[in-house]
């Protein structure tokens, strides 16, 4: 895949020889995310509520601290075969150097195999802002927006209290 001149460069360290034939890439120009593969030996079975971590045979270095990269489940595995990554979703720091590790979870009924170098999870770049926190004693109230609530206390009421619909 070409970048285009607007387009951050990572810097990617192969720490496996096998996985130079199967290297992330978007698969079409619309795509948000690159295909991170499973780097096995052999098949690995996952039965129902099993949690695994599985290599990826490679190192990405981000850099830029206004970036993060987010592994992401494949929503094939997760609504098909219930595979989705055991921590949901992996944030990756900009300054982390070592080998991409995706933890997958078969939340499902049946066990399933997962193949070497199969499409596991996504790979993608989001940008980043670091706040800086303020110490106050109250918030602002012209700042909330009251009316879902009724009471110009958002929060008071815990999760859910705007309703569901």
């Amino acid at each position: 895949m070409t970048a285009t001149p607007s387009a951050p460069r990572l810097a990617v360290k192969i720490l496996d020889e096998r996985v130079r034939d199967h290297l992330p890439h978007y698969a079409t120009a619309g795509s948000a995310g690159m295909d991170l593969r499973a780097l096995l030996d052999a098949p690995l079975t996952l039965e129902p509520g099993d949690c695994e971590l599985v290599r990826t045979g490679l190192a990405v270095h981000i850099a830029d601290p206004a970036l993060a990269g987010m592994i992401l489940p494949r929503s094939g595995l997760g609504h098909k075969h219930g595979i989705v990554l055991g921590n949901l979703v992996g944030l990756i720091d900009s300054d982390y150097q070592g080998e991409l590790m995706i933890s997958v979870w078969n939340r499902g009924q049946t066990s399933f195999v997962l193949e070497p170098f199969e499409r596991l999870a996504q790979y993608v770049l989001v940008p980043v802002v670091q706040a800086e926190l303020e110490i106050v004693d109250d918030f602002d109230a012209g700042l909330a927006n009251d009316s879902q609530v009724g009471t110009g206390q958002r929060g008071t009421g815990g999760f859910g209290s705007s309703g569901r619909h």
